[in-house]
């Protein structure tokens, strides 16, 4: 049975071989072959010219996640530092710090978002729309019947400006001007409401799927943390 087995195997290989050397002889004899070329740009240079021309898209997408994220970690962790939750895991000096750093890196991230839809061939936006609230027509919304324009990219605007004096003010302020910075540095928690409706109602990440999940979870956890503060600041 073993020596049939062997017998069996070496034919089939020997017919296999013996198939694919007829095949290359074939090939090789026959004057039949003509390579054509299709007219038109290559792989490469269709992807270098998407790249080129979507990078705007790209870079306002990445950033406002970036900004959306590095925003929500520094309300959690600005509320700890209140609460004293924050300093179990870090210590007061390296929270401050990398607090701080966070800040620089949102602040960085909003403006990247903003000035990067300048350059976006598809949506086209002015300098008027990016700056005015509701100057642009872009997606247009209604609540309860009542037309309220473009008011979910205005609540980004606003959320730029706002996030921008909160920024250099804990930048410059913070030891010079404390009791001012403390004041303006409250309009944080209006800044994080105006982005978590920009960003739900026309963001292209957080408006739909799990993404969107997350981002209401997110959302009610700031929520719940901004009413423990706020009632042990009440209460103390």
């Amino acid at each position: 049975m073993k020596k049939l087995l062997i017998f069996f195997a070496s034919f089939l290989t020997m017919a296999a071989i013996g198939q694919t050397l007829a095949f290359s002889a074939q090939a090789s004899n026959s004057t039949n072959i003509n390579v054509q070329t299709i007219p038109g740009s290559t792989v490469t240079e269709q992807v270098a010219s998407n790249v080129k021309r979507s990078w705007p898209w790209y870079v306002s997408r990445g950033s406002g996640l970036l900004a959306a994220v590095s925003l929500v970690i520094l309300m959690l962790s600005g509320i700890g530092q209140i609460t004293g939750d924050t300093f179990r895991f870090l210590d007061p000096i390296t929270s401050w710090a990398s607090h701080r750093s966070l800040g620089i890196v949102f602040g960085g991230s909003i403006i990247a978002h903003v000035f990067s839809l300048l350059f976006d061939h598809y949506l086209k936006f002015t300098i008027l729309d990016i700056f005015v609230p509701w100057h642009s027509k872009f997606q247009e919304a209604s609540l309860f019947g009542f037309k309220i324009g473009s008011a979910y990219l205005a609540f980004g605007i606003v959320a730029f400006y706002l996030s921008m004096l909160v920024v250099v003010s804990s930048l410059i302020w913070i030891t010079s001007k404390a009791k001012l910075w403390k004041l303006i540095h409250l309009m944080s928690y209006v800044v994080i409401l105006l982005i978590f409706f920009h960003a739900v109602m026309i963001g292209t990440d957080l408006s739909h799927g799990w993404a969107k999940i997350v981002w209401y979870v997110l959302g009610a956890t700031i929520l719940v943390g901004s009413i423990v503060r706020g009632w042990r600041s009440f209460t103390a």
